[in-house]
């Protein structure tokens, strides 16, 4: 039996019979787009992408099926299953939701149907040809990270991945870094390339809910397409900068289950979908499907297991990198603070 065979009967219960996930896909797909309000969101599910930087990727091709079966029974939109051809920085012996093989999304492709797939990459890491290939084996949504100081080659991947026709998003990284000038100009620049999002991606976790209005107000003002937000929770902020991006006009949001993601992890998705289906009448969404999926990660993924370092703190509190976490030396938390403080004045200075 084939690995993509195992992973398929992985996602299936032992009598051959729908899963729980699986009998629940097909309410979820109709119920989804029932909202209240004033404006459609779109969420997306990240963990087993931004969540494989607790593991190495190595989510079980089993668990990744069904992991994106029951996300779509909680009525998310998308599911990114994947990073296409690794990370920014070269990862040895990366896992699969590290990889993005077309084999994979064909498989997951088939349990929810391509209009729910989607993966992200960095441009340097792919060719045309990839964009053809994830497109062929069944994505619709590919997620091209960007920086705003240096677009690169990135607005070239934009338009290729428009021309085979996928739904693009233009990720801007490591948002509070920039000059508010220099993002608003990379994302006006990115949505005349064809750019069908602009995500506004907290990858350092040190928003404040009324920076993040702000933000999303003013790259509002400069594009016609839809704007998104990718929250990191290292202040716990990340349900606030939320809820402050979709007041402000944002419609895409990012969440994982469990919050499981890099660092101290993502916007909690059964927090967000609480909230969602509480204060704004979104009833296409189930919560208790979502549930039932974070009990399922928190038995099958050990590294899923919440948490919040004090120094993933410290490293949002001074808009430090997780990267930059190696550089930061003593033994407490007291000394740590000070050394971070001390290495975010150099880099201010610089």
């Amino acid at each position: 039996m084939s690995e993509i065979e195992i992973g398929v009967r992985g996602a299936m219960a032992p009598s051959g019979r729908p899963t729980e996930g699986q009998t629940l896909i097909d309410h979820a797909a109709q119920a989804s787009f029932r909202q209240a309000g004033p404006r459609m969101l779109t969420n997306i599910d990240v963990t087993l992408r931004d969540g494989g930087y607790r593991n190495g990727f190595s989510f079980p091709l089993g668990y990744a099926v069904e992991h994106a079966v029951r996300s779509a029974a909680a009525g998310l939109q998308w599911v990114e299953i994947a990073y296409r051809k690794g990370s920014f920085k070269p990862m040895p012996g990366i896992g699969l939701t590290g990889r993005g093989e077309d084999d994979y999304i064909r498989t997951v492709a088939e349990a929810i149907g391509p209009e729910r797939v989607g993966l992200i990459l960095h441009p340097k890491n792919i060719t045309d040809e990839d964009l053809a290939q994830v497109h062929a084996a069944g994505a619709r949504l590919v997620r091209v990270c960007l920086n705003a100081a240096d677009l690169g080659t990135g607005l070239d991947t934009v338009r290729a991945a428009k021309a085979v026709g996928l739904t693009v998003a233009a990720n801007f990284t490591r948002v509070t870094k920039y000059a508010r000038r220099q993002l608003v100009d990379a994302a006006a620049e990115a949505a005349a390339a064809g750019a069908d999002v602009i995500y506004l991606a907290d990858s350092n976790g040190s928003l404040m809910p009324n920076d993040t209005y702000k933000m999303v107000t003013a790259v509002e003002h400069v594009v016609d397409c839809e704007i998104g937000l990718h929250a990191h929770n290292n202040l716990g902020l990340a349900l606030a900068n939320a809820i402050a991006a979709v007041d402000a006009g944002a419609s895409w949001v990012d969440s994982s289950v469990l919050g499981m993601g890099k660092g101290p992890g993502n916007l909690v998705t059964e927090q967000w979908l609480a909230y969602l289906i509480r204060q704004r009448d979104m009833s296409g969404y189930r919560l208790d499907a979502a549930l039932s999926l974070a009990e399922l990660l928190r038995r099958e993924i050990p590294e899923s297991t919440p948490e919040l370092p004090l120094p993933d703190l410290v490293l949002g509190w001074f808009d430090l990198t997780v990267e930059q976490r190696t550089q930061l030396s003593g033994s407490g938390i007291s000394e740590l603070f000070t050394a971070a403080s001390g290495l975010a004045e150099r880099e201010r200075a610089a």
